[in-house]
């Protein structure tokens, strides 16, 4: 009898360590998710404003030239 209550025990035990493994594993991943968005979202909108910033200056640039050869050629 003793080993059947025995056996039950570290049964419900393997259970409750597993569950805790689980909690334990979410957490980090929550954590780990947080710093990650935390450091890249900062990073995406510099990386998106430089992007737009060369986008815009290249239309800018040939005006620029265009307006450059025009005075240069009258």
């Amino acid at each position: 009898m003793l080993e059947l209550l025995l056996t039950l025990f570290f049964i419900w035990l393997l259970f409750k360590g597993i569950g805790l493994a689980f909690r334990v594993a979410w957490g980090t991943a929550k954590i780990a998710a947080s710093i990650l968005f935390t450091l890249a979202i900062p990073l995406l909108i510099v990386c998106l404003v430089f992007a737009g910033g060369v986008l815009l200056l290249l239309p800018l640039a040939l005006v620029g030239i265009a307006f450059g050869l025009l005075k240069a050629c009258c």
